[in-house]
Order: structure tokens, then C-alpha cells, then sequence
């Protein structure tokens, strides 16, 4: 009897030349925390591997990514203190802005993306203004303007958007384009769901909410109708790039949106995902390079273009290193 299929697998060699869905080095962005003061690599505990680092080691960090061949970075910032507007946020001499300008004057040739939020400089760990116990849509547009003028004043090749506000692509797009900055691109968190899987990362930004959650403005983890509507008007109001997140839960949501849209699609494959799989391989239950390999690559073959990933660097290891 024929082995039929069984003939494409037969070999390594045989494996890679029919494999359908192909990683790369290319799809991959690095995110990374940035903090104030000098020699500071503080390691995040509940995100084995991951730092939260001073400026001077961040781009000493980011020389590295770029030496990797990774083409990305993604900049989240830790404020010395926090108020009511998030002032730090928009301010010039702030973490992201200090960080930004100086990966910009240090590291060639590697693109710098910045999330563009308050939930991390409020006092309250919401992301716009308060208006009693509700985020007040307008007056939150102001501060994401600012915020984003000033990412893309000390050299930000791309601005983040991740508040779920109504109309901020539009009202980013229309600050940059005044200010001269029309070749700033924005990448819109356009389907972000409220998830259970952001718990890491508000450790490592200490932006968790002070009071109630996020459910009235980030999406219900039961919509996709509701994502494809949300990407459909970051689209219109000229996002460059549109993201799911997080990943690896909502890979249906992902693909929809692919087949929905012919710009880029970013996933973001977010901190509880990672800890997952970090907690999985230091109790010897998941063999760790395997397991991350297959959710990337489930990421890509969903649809995403584009992964922001905690394994950026494990993953071009293991892809140097072959099968």
C-alpha cells in the first residue's frame, strides 16, 4: 500500500520545502519596559526572562535585538509618579520619550514603536480621563494627541494606540499630519479584548486599575462581529497597521480580520500567554522551544503579519538553529 501524504514528512529537508506557514525573523517585534534612573535590569517576576530596564541598559538591550536581525521594538514606560491625567505620558522628559531618543541616537537601522496609553501615568490605572467612574471619550482624545506628538518628536517611527477610545486614529492622524510627522505610521490596537491574560504585564507597568475594570471600553471576549466593526473604522480613519489582541485566544479573530482587510495585521502574544508557557517548561511539563514555536506559528498561520511577542529573542535562536 501507498504511503500517500506520509511521503511529505519523511525527511527534514522533505518538511521545510512544503511547509506551508513559515516564521520569520521578520514577523517578530520585541516589547520592552522602560524605567527611570541608571543600571537598572530588574527582572519582572511574574515574566521569567523579561526586564524592566533604565535607559542606558534599554539600549544596550535594543543594541542586541537589532544585532539579532529583530526589526522591532515596542517601548511601554514605568513614570517616576503618577496623577490624575497621566502627565507623564505627554511629557518631554518622560520614561518613553527619554527611551525613544535615546535607542534613536545609539541603535541603527531598528524601527521603534511606542504605545500610546495613560492606564501606566494615571493615578486611578484607567486609561483616559475620569468622569466619575466612567473614561470620558473626549477629553481622553486630547491627551492621546499629546502623547503621541511627543513619541513621534524624539524620533518614534511608530505610535501604538492601545485605550480602545472611539476616534483616536482619526484624532492621532490628524496631530501628526499637523505637526509635520505624516510619515509616522500608527498601529491601532483595534481588537482588544478585555482579557484575563493582561495580568504579567500590569505587574511589569504597574498599571493595573485602582477602581472597577476595563470591561466599558475593551472588547467582550465573546465578539468577533463587534472586532471586525472596530477594525473596520480604525481602517477608515487611516490606521496603518491593525491588532488583535491578545493571540493565542482569539486566532479565529485574527484570520477574520485578515480576510477582512488588506492592510497589515499585528497580533500581539501578550504576557499571561508567555508566563503560561514559561510556568509549563520550568515544571518540566511542556518542552518549552516546541511549544512556543507552534503557538508563533498558529499565530502566523491565522493571518498575523506582524507578532509582538515576549519570546522575540528565544524564537530567532530556535529558527537559527534549524528544525
Amino acid at each position: 500500500m501507498s504511503l500517500g501524504p506520509r511521503r511529505l514528512r519523511v525527511s527534514p529537508g522533505i518538511r521545510r520545502l512544503v511547509r506551508e506557514t513559515r516564521l520569520s525573523i521578520d514577523d517578530l517585534v520585541y516589547p520592552m519596559f522602560a524605567v527611570h534612573g541608571t543600571r537598572i535590569r530588574e527582572e519582572v517576576p511574574s515574566m521569567p526572562g523579561v526586564y524592566r530596564f533604565s535607559v542606558d541598559e534599554l539600549c544596550r538591550e535594543a543594541m542586541q535585538v537589532r544585532n539579532m536581525g529583530i526589526p522591532a521594538v515596542l517601548i511601554f514606560g514605568i513614570p517616576e509618579s503618577k496623577d490624575e491625567f497621566g502627565s507623564e505620558a505627554y511629557s518631554s522628559d518622560g520614561i518613553v520619550q527619554k527611551a525613544v531618543r535615546a535607542i534613536k541616537e545609539s541603535v541603527d537601522d531598528l524601527i521603534v514603536a511606542t504605545d500610546v496609553c495613560l492606564c501606566g501615568y494615571t493615578s486611578h490605572g484607567h486609561c483616559g480621563v475620569l468622569d466619575g467612574r466612567c473614561v470620558e471619550n473626549e477629553s481622553t482624545l486630547d491627551l492621546l494627541q499629546r502623547t503621541a506628538i511627543s513619541h513621534a518628536l524624539v524620533g518614534a517611527d511608530i505610535v501604538a494606540p492601545s485605550d480602545m477610545m472611539d476616534g483616536r486614529v482619526d484624532a492621532i492622524r490628524c496631530a501628526l499630519d499637523e505637526y509635520g510627522f505624516e510619515r509616522t505610521l500608527i498601529m491601532a490596537y483595534s481588537a482588544k479584548y478585555c482579557s484575563a491574560f493582561y495580568g504579567p504585564f500590569r505587574e511589569a507597568a504597574d498599571s493595573t486599575p485602582k477602581l472597577g475594570d476595563r470591561k466599558e471600553y475593551q472588547m467582550d471576549p465573546g465578539n468577533v462581529r463587534e472586532a471586525l466593526k472596530e477594525v473596520s473604522l480604525d481602517v477608515d480613519e487611516s490606521a496603518d497597521i491593525v491588532m488583535v489582541k491578545p493571540a493565542l485566544a482569539y486566532l479565529d479573530v485574527i484570520h477574520q480580520v485578515k480576510e477582512s482587510t488588506d492592510i497589515p495585521v499585528a497580533a500581539y502574544n501578550v504576557s499571561g500567554e508567555y508566563s503560561m508557557l514559561k510556568a509549563a517548561a520550568m515544571n518540566g511539563w511542556v518542552d518549552e522551544q516546541r511549544a512556543v514555536m507552534e503557538v508563533l506559528t498558529s499565530i502566523k498561520r491565522a493571518g498575523a503579519d506582524i507578532i509582538i511577542t515576549y519570546h522575540a529573542k528565544d524564537a530567532v535562536k530556535w529558527m537559527e538553529s534549524g528544525e
